[in-house]
């Protein structure tokens, strides 16, 4: 009989018979792992809290011919701050939307994993708002996956310091204001200074310091329309699951 034991979070829970749950974790060895926790659905059933989307812990996993069988798990962080508070479990399912879209199975992902577990942590025991947290989880996982967008310098002709900041979502990235170089996405739109440190930051800073700076309410809002759009057209799908915020 084959075990894996493996740390990991919980990103998805699906319900299956009278009992049972699916799960899927996002594990540290194995990146992507679904698996049935058996009486996951019984209040009383050790393995009610172990199934619970976000629980973060050390599972012991049988390999099953179809899928891993949860066999045992040492619940290591349950985040029960962020499911007792609507708002930041909606920023938390927004995240695993993402992680779901990214992480592949028997491809570990440990910094975007350490990234998840810092957001998560972020959202539930600081006073970071939200939709910082969010700007930083959504740029930076997509840093990860391969899409990071170029905003050290000009895309085109490499010019730096830039005078002025213009992102071209064509060019995934920063063109300066000269001529030939604009010429290459007249659809580019200007943005604020600040918000051109700030994807400078996300982008590029250690994970230790990634969350260690704040933005102006104008930055906030442009920030979180370039990251919107930017998520959207590199994933090439949209992210609804924040658009609940609109109605409460």
């Amino acid at each position: 009989m084959a075990f894996l034991k493996t740390r990991g979070i919980v990103v998805k829970e699906v319900g299956t018979g009278e009992a049972d749950k699916i799960i899927t974790i996002f594990s540290e060895s194995h990146g992507r792992i679904t698996a049935m926790a058996k009486g996951g659905k019984r209040p009383r059933s050790q393995l009610s809290a172990a199934s619970q989307l976000m629980c973060y812990g050390e599972y012991v996993l049988y390999v099953g011919r179809e899928m891993y069988i949860v066999n045992s798990c040492e619940v290591l962080e349950p985040f029960y701050e962020i499911r007792n508070d609507i708002v930041k479990l909606t920023y938390a399912a927004h995240f695993m939307d993402i992680v779901l879209e990214i992480v592949q199975e028997n491809q570990p992902s440990p910094r975007l994993l350490q990234l998840l577990l810092n957001s998560l942590y972020m959202l539930a025991k600081t006073d970071k708002t939200p939709e910082l947290v969010s700007r930083v989880f959504e740029m930076r996982a997509l840093s990860l996956a391969g899409y990071a967008p170029h905003v050290r310098s000009c895309m085109i002709c490499g010019l730096e310091p830039l005078k002025s900041y213009t992102f071209s979502f064509l060019k995934c990235g920063f063109i300066c204001d000269r001529e030939s170089c604009a010429a290459e996405d007249r659809a580019s739109r200007d943005i604020l200074p600040g918000t051109a440190r700030a994807l400078q930051h996300i982008v590029y800073a250690p994970m230790k310091e990634l969350f260690g700076f704040r933005v102006s309410p104008e930055v906030s809002e442009e920030l979180a329309r370039i990251c919107k759009r930017y998520l959207r057209e590199r994933l090439e799908r949209d992210f609804t699951k924040l658009d609940f915020l609109k109605n409460i």
